[in-house]
């Protein structure tokens, strides 16, 4: 079993797997959050109690606490379902789609390079057959177990790149399979 929780729920027929993110990335995300927003707060409290100001603080406080609890709702409620009918994913805004077997053309997992480290991260994508990715899979959020149980649920070959990649080399190959932001080249 992965780092990650999956859970079977009963249906009446087969059961449904649910696969979520990395426990621990919500752990370090809060965490960078507290430790960013903590002591910025606290000074900008400590200035403006004095002076009766603090009350646009206290709005701004607000506003990232909501912001922070749309985020850990967000994070929780990704999963991704093994159900009989196909693999449903439930993003992080909220987005859910449904990737039937037939509808799949093709099934792609590589190994990137994470940054500018020797270490390498999976990525599963999973194209339809007009060419758009229909799902993604990135190492980050997903592990390398979870990524094959949806490549063996969509039962279409898998097609596995023989050598690790960059970033880079992954944009120049097929930039038809990365997120727009990640098409455009990096200012240097």
């Amino acid at each position: 079993m992965s780092r990650q929780q999956g859970s079977q729920l009963q249906t009446d027929v087969t059961p449904v797997v649910v696969l979520r993110p990395f426990r621990d990335l919500f752990v370090r995300g809060l965490t960078a959050i507290l430790a960013l927003t903590t002591p910025v707060f606290a000074v900008l409290y400590w200035l403006t109690i004095p002076d009766g100001d603090w009350t646009i603080v206290l709005g701004a406080h607000v506003l990232v606490v909501i912001a922070t609890i749309v985020g850990v709702y967000g994070f929780f409620s990704a999963t991704i379902a093994l159900r009989p009918d196909g693999v449903r994913e439930r993003g992080f805004f909220g987005r859910t789609r449904l990737v039937r077997p037939v509808d799949v053309r093709s099934i792609l997992l590589v190994r990137l390079y994470d940054g500018s480290t020797l270490d390498t991260l999976p990525q599963l994508f999973v194209t339809g057959h007009d060419g758009r990715v229909l799902l993604r899979m990135r190492g980050q959020f997903w592990s390398a177990e979870d990524m094959e149980r949806v490549a063996e649920e969509l039962d279409r070959p898998v097609t596995r790149a023989e050598d690790f990649m960059t970033m880079t080399q992954l944009r120049r190959a097929s930039p038809e399979l990365l997120y727009w932001f990640e098409r455009l080249p990096r200012l240097r």
